[in-house]
């Protein structure tokens, strides 16, 4: 599916196809005209119409369609059994929660600045505030939208599902964990919290590693398949 930002009724139809990929078992990928890949398939098939659908190398659609349309265009392909994730325009659930709680953090550190005054303060406090910032709020909202632009712009998907929310956990409770351990002085509670937050960050690493270096003798999904 050929897609933009600017454009309205791209963010419908990728939510028609996303609940249809769900349900078959063919290749989806969703490309915005930004990616050079986006802009050499719509060059190619000479499209001017998006939201565009292309299978198998070809322009069959243009629009949103229903689901029940959708379904018809891919009727051939066997129901899937696991629904595989692409790399859309919309902020998949996770992502979602990733940006929200980072906006939560950011609450908490303008409430520690009303009070403290600064973000850092003195005793058992002084981590607190930067903290509060840096892992809570930056970090998470670089979570968040890392895990959902760097799918767009290299065209391939990140692993969801499980991982994504082992992360979530790891990253937030790590945080509590630290932050209750500075305040109340306890090195090895804020020990244990920060070694989750490693774990967190690892887990990302993991999970981005293969959109931004492919493993030798593997493809790209999308360079290889036009099936979208």
């Amino acid at each position: 599916m050929l897609v933009s930002e600017w454009c309205p009724t791209c963010p419908q139809a990728e939510q028609v196809w996303t609940q249809v990929a769900a349900e078959r078992d063919f290749e989806f990928a969703v490309l915005d005209l930004n990616q050079t890949a986006g802009r050499e398939l719509a060059h190619r098939l000479r499209v001017r119409t998006i939201p565009a659908v292309v299978i198998d190398g070809e322009l069959k659609a243009v629009g949103v369609q229903s689901p029940a349309e959708a379904r018809q265009m891919v009727a051939a392909a066997p129901p899937r059994h696991v629904a595989r994730r692409h790399a859309g325009i919309t902020l998949s659930v996770d992502n979602r929660w990733f940006v929200s709680s980072a906006m939560l953090w950011l609450l908490a550190c303008a409430l520690w600045l009303a009070g403290q005054g600064a973000l850092t303060a003195e005793g058992n406090l002084r981590g607190v505030g930067l903290h509060l910032f840096g892992a809570g709020f930056v970090q998470t909202l670089i979570y968040g939208l890392g895990g959902h632009m760097l799918p767009r712009f290299t065209g391939r998907p990140i692993a969801s599902g499980t991982i994504a929310w082992m992360q979530f956990g790891l990253h937030h409770s790590g945080l509590v964990i630290l932050l209750g351990g500075l305040a109340a002085g306890l090195r090895a509670i804020a020990a244990v919290g920060g070694i989750l937050g490693w774990l967190a960050l690892l887990i990302f690493a993991m999970r981005i590693l293969p959109l931004l270096w492919l493993l030798p003798g593997t493809g790209d999904t999308i360079n290889r398949k036009e099936a979208q």
